[in-house]
């Protein structure tokens, strides 16, 4: 056990909790290249370590959710019936066909710029506070199905797709933040428990870095109790700036990492 690898994936896994909890995102989304860049986690052995890291982080967020009574139990569901076989099929994908890291910062990069643009872009929440009409529940699981093999593939859940999608189709961060984490944390315990399964066949790391997982699901833990807890005072106009950052921010660094 590296003591000192895992204390900087504490402290980055509680800055990152604290930030993108607000809006809906884990956090994991980040950790990606932390992991890769800074803390030497081997390819494949890093995705399940970042699904383990939302396995762990995510009940604090959840909990004050709930107490909020803040889910919308409808769009949670929806979003599992497709996001749950979509990260099985990922993690068979990811272990014995994608090989490539940067297939998948390209492909993110992709998804992410247009989405944030689109949520930069949007119009906010009429005046009665109304959300605009919904997608519609065979389209939201379709889309959930699709961002769960890519986050089976990488190990980012795929709230942190999910979010800007729903948002930036008018629904209200609020609504949409409890539901992109139900989904990330129950995704992710599917997840590692997929790729637990086949690493006892598969050759070479592909079972979860467990002390590090667990150390940067500690410091998510807390800092999603912190960035729940702050969420109600920040308002929806900041809540939908800060998501459409997010989302060009990490796509330009993605498309960084894989050309360089």
């Amino acid at each position: 056990m590296d003591w000192q690898r895992d204390a900087w994936g504490l402290l980055a896994g509680f800055v990152l909790a604290t930030i993108t909890t607000p809006v809906g995102v884990s956090g994991a989304v980040f950790l990606l290249p932390v992991q890769m860049s800074l803390l030497g986690v081997p390819s494949p052995r890093v995705t399940p370590t970042n699904l383990m890291y939302n396995v762990i982080s995510g009940p604090g967020a959840l909990l004050r959710f709930r107490r909020r009574s803040q889910f919308d139990w409808s769009l949670t569901l929806q979003l599992l019936a497709g996001s749950v076989p979509g990260v099985v099929l990922g993690s068979v994908i990811r272990v014995y066909v994608a090989a490539d890291p940067d297939t998948f910062r390209l492909l993110a990069a992709a998804v992410l710029m247009p989405v944030g643009v689109f949520i930069l872009r949007r119009s906010p929440l009429p005046q009665s506070g109304r959300e605009r009409p919904r997608l519609r529940a065979r389209t939201v699981r379709t889309l959930a199905f699709g961002v769960g093999i890519v986050g089976g593939i990488y190990g980012i859940g795929g709230g942190s797709v999910l979010g800007p999608i729903l948002v930036g189709t008018g629904m209200a961060v609020a609504t949409v933040a409890p539901a992109a984490l139900a989904s990330t944390w129950v995704t992710s315990l599917v997840g590692v428990g997929a790729y637990a399964v086949i690493s006892l066949e598969a050759p070479g790391t592909v079972a979860p870095d467990w002390s590090l997982g667990l150390a940067m699901g500690l410091g998510g833990l807390v800092g999603g109790w912190v960035g729940a807890s702050i969420q109600p005072h920040i308002p929806e106009r900041v809540l939908r700036t800060v998501l459409g950052c997010l989302a060009v921010g990490l796509a330009i660094v993605y498309f960084v990492q894989a050309v360089t």
